[in-house]
């Protein structure tokens, strides 16, 4: 693996296992939000991960080194995914996290942009960072909206646009699930902002 995509899988794994996980089992929700430089937990325990350190709720600051289990052991949480979906970031308790900085960084940017372009675009509703594909997203009229910092379809980070059901008559969708563009391709919230409104004028279409 290249260094942007074992950053991601260990930034993946973070979110799951550490942040949603525990989140799940102790408030009932596995949604986390998006911060400038990171991502955090929307509700008990308070955890947030900013460039490559852990921060727990008193402000404490953890490298996110050594073992998974580890980390969130200092962290005073159990690791361990949400266990009501079938899809995981490929790592164990036991693997050790292999996080880039400069690497981490490009991930909580792009992700700062989807935030931004999100909230531009539709700033009635609050985008999730969903642990069980690590991407932000919102729905509306049944087309999802997102950003991903890539996956097994795409390695390099990408916009979305996924309407519920479609049967691909255009150009603009060139993806299995919908539309999809990548991070050159959007330079600015700007840019990807038209991109998802572009996407709900082709979506209404699709939907008559």
């Amino acid at each position: 693996m290249d260094v942007h995509t074992l950053t991601r899988v260990s930034l993946h794994g973070v979110a799951e296992g550490v942040l949603a996980g525990p989140q799940l089992r102790e408030s009932g929700t596995i949604r986390l939000r998006v911060l400038q430089g990171g991502f955090a937990t929307t509700r008990e325990p308070l955890l947030r991960v900013a460039g490559t350190d852990l921060v727990l709720g008193t402000g404490e600051r953890i490298p996110m080194t050594g073992t998974f289990q580890a980390l969130a052991e200092a962290a005073g949480v159990a690791f361990g995914p949400p266990g009501i979906y079938a899809d995981h970031a490929p790592v164990a308790a036991e693997d050790d996290l292999l996080l880039d900085e400069a690497a981490a960084a490009r991930i909580a940017a792009w992700f700062e942009r989807g935030r931004q372009a999100l909230a531009s675009f539709a700033p009635a509703e609050t985008p999730v960072l969903w642990p069980e594909h690590f991407d932000l997203a919102i729905t509306a009229r049944e087309v999802n909206y997102g950003v991903s910092p890539g996956d097994g379809f795409l390695a390099e980070p990408y916009a979305y646009v996924g309407p519920w059901s479609f049967d691909a008559p255009s150009p603009f969708w060139n993806a299995p699930f919908g539309a999809v563009r990548t991070a050159a391709e959007l330079p600015s919230a700007e840019s990807m902002a038209r991109f998802f409104r572009n996407g709900q004028e082709q979506a209404a279409r699709l939907q008559g």
